[in-house]
């Protein structure tokens, strides 16, 4: 199929139906980048769920390269990070190689954006509870860094969207006054309406911020070529860090 989107077609293949990271990824993302959304119809956000997403991913995949899609991004980092860093990237090469299109992850975004930021050491947040945050953290070291805590905010799945930014904010600057040598703020997943408080984060913490709405763009963005600053978002994609 042809698209008229004269910088390139990202196809995404989203965890969730939840409205607000779509929509905010779209008017970041450089005028004449077209994006196609199918659905992994995830809807509890816990651990067996995400590993039988797969298949879904698997299908929508398949899908997009099948109408022509420039990259694919099947995005939400938990159901790849349950795999392994090691898992996902075998899944990867495997999508790669079946489908003859470009294919990266949150998680792997979040990695290059860590490091493209020179940030070995950082703290992660997420909106889960319990023992799958070390499964996050694990996902890390196995990628060669350094997370010094992975703090679960434990919240309904389906309520996560409800928690201010304010609150949010409050609750990350609490965790990083324990870690003084941290390098970077880590926010897991697009639920939250938090792109509000980034940049406050990074005055006032210091450090920077890697999101995952503005991480998202910033490697759509390397995906396909294109070297567009946003402002407003943290530093990653205001800079387009390389």
């Amino acid at each position: 199929m042809s698209f008229s989107s004269w910088r390139g077609t990202v196809g995404l293949v989203r965890p969730t139906y939840r409205p607000g990271g779509m929509e905010e990824l779209i008017k970041m993302l450089p005028d004449g980048v077209g994006v196609i959304p199918l659905f992994a119809e995830i809807e509890r956000g816990t651990q067996d769920e995400f590993k039988e997403a797969i298949n879904r991913y698997r299908v929508n995949v398949a899908k997009l390269a099948e109408i022509g899609v420039d990259v694919i991004n099947p995005s939400g980092a938990p159901p790849f990070m349950v795999l392994g860093y090691e898992g996902e990237a075998a899944l990867i090469k495997e999508w790669e190689r079946d489908y003859k299109v470009p294919v990266f992850t949150s998680g792997t975004t979040h990695v290059d954006a860590l490091r493209a930021l020179q940030a070995q050491r950082f703290v992660g947040f997420s909106y889960f509870g319990g023992s799958i945050n070390e499964i996050y953290a694990q996902y890390f070291r196995d990628a060669g860094l350094d997370p010094l805590d992975m703090v679960g905010l434990d919240v309904p799945f389906q309520k996560v969207q409800e928690y201010s930014s304010q609150l949010i904010y409050s609750w990350i600057r609490e965790h990083m006054r324990k870690h003084p040598t941290a390098q970077a703020i880590y926010m897991l997943g697009p639920a939250w309406r938090t792109l509000d408080i980034v940049e406050p984060l990074e005055r006032d913490c210091r450090v920077p911020v890697v999101h995952a709405i503005p991480s998202q763009c910033w490697d759509i963005q390397r995906h396909l070529g294109l070297r567009q600053p946003v402002p407003g978002f943290g530093r990653l994609l205001a800079e387009m860090v390389e």
